[in-house]
């Protein structure tokens, strides 16, 4: 028996272990609240974060929680750097139409309902029984293996950013928070703010309506609807309209290709904003993250991909955002396969026992060959 199949049926065996995990975990209510000192995310994403560490623990791994922002656990030794796999534990909110409790762990016809068991909680721990798998069969590595509970992801990385004031950030790695194949590159991500006087507001309702509410949302009006074979065309959503240090504003979040800047967008931006009497500015960017395609990286969680699903891996661009755009050296890899979207945030949040065991000995084939090299 290769050595893969071994790895793949040592995942197997682990199956009852780790759904029953995964039921613990999403029965937490983890929604971001209120921080405290020891509890910067809140009461509830604090215990998902020692829940998750009592796991790992069970397992036989070494845990490390970096004051209730963010936590590890490690297998193996080494002074040569770490590879990683990173996920979270933090959950956006409930909202209605839940047909069960959303955090009841409910199970019906080989189907968990429930928030966080796709977003992200099922996957960081299919990761985690991944890595224990390697763990049961006495495999050497390389490098050390951490699998990281993030506890910010959903409102701001505050966490990753913490961690990198403790930690080095991994050779090599994944956030198993996106979609197969392998992600080789995430779009940049920006919020402008367009910003105008309260006492002469027809201007400035006169310019979010032209370039934004009563436009394509591409940006074309604005001349910044750049496009990129790969990545598609930039793309505009998130509009809020508010009052900041006395004025009238308009925040829109922007998608936008690999290959062109923030600077780029923000010289055509601002000089039509002030063209009306307005200002604009960059409230916040996220640089594309871009890796080659036949990178060692790359290739080895691609090459995981297609031996366990049979499917073609061929690397893909995503317009999503995750933890890749803040952990240096990592690319998103999974959970959903394709035409699985729009399952996460939405009421009755699903992931079959199915879908978690094949994540689960996918990250464990690519947890060993990142260890390796």
């Amino acid at each position: 028996m290769g050595l893969d199949q071994r790895i793949i049926e040592a995942v197997d065996s682990l199956k009852d272990e780790m759904i029953d995990s995964i039921l613990e975990l999403v029965r937490i209510d983890s929604v971001e609240g209120a921080g405290s000192e020891d509890a910067p995310f809140g009461p509830g994403v604090k215990q998902a974060l020692l829940s998750a560490l009592d796991i790992s623990g069970r397992l036989g791994f070494d845990t490390v929680n970096l004051d209730n922002y963010i936590g590890y656990a490690q297998y193996g030794r080494g002074e040569d750097g770490y590879v990683c796999a990173i996920g979270h534990v933090d959950v956006v909110p409930v909202g209605e139409g839940w047909k069960q409790p959303p955090f009841s762990g409910y199970m019906e016809n080989g189907v968990i309902y429930s928030r966080g068991v796709l977003d992200n909680k099922g996957p960081v721990l299919a990761c985690l029984y991944g890595l224990a798998a390697l763990k049961k069969l006495g495999l050497g590595l390389r490098r050390p293996v951490r699998i990281i509970f993030g506890c910010d992801e959903e409102t701001g990385f505050e966490d990753l950013n913490y961690y990198l004031t403790k930690e080095n950030p991994p050779v090599y790695g994944f956030t198993p928070d996106c979609k197969y194949p392998v992600v080789y590159s995430e779009r940049g991500r920006a919020v402008v703010r367009i910003l105008g006087d309260k006492e002469k507001l027809e201007p400035f309702f006169e310019f979010v309506n032209q370039y934004f509410i009563g436009a394509r949302n591409t940006g074309d009006r604005l001349g910044i609807d750049f496009f990129h074979e790969e990545y598609g065309t930039m793309e505009m959503r998130g509009y809020k309209l508010g009052c900041v240090d006395g004025m009238v504003s308009f925040d829109v979040t922007l998608s936008y290709p690999g290959g062109f800047s923030i600077q780029q967008i923000m010289d055509k931006v601002q000089g039509k904003a002030l063209e009306s009497g307005l200002r604009a500015e960059l409230v916040m960017n996220y640089d594309p993250v871009i890796f080659e395609k036949d990178s060692p990286m790359v290739k080895a969680l691609q090459e995981s991909y297609e031996i366990v699903t049979g499917q073609d891996g061929t690397p893909v661009t995503t317009t999503g955002g995750t933890y890749a755009k803040g952990m240096p050296g990592i690319v998103p890899f999974g959970p959903s396969f394709p035409g699985q979207k729009g399952i996460g945030h939405n009421p009755n949040e699903w992931m079959t026992v199915d879908d978690l065991m094949t994540n689960a000995r996918i990250y464990a084939l690519a947890l060993y060959r990142l260890g390796q090299l």
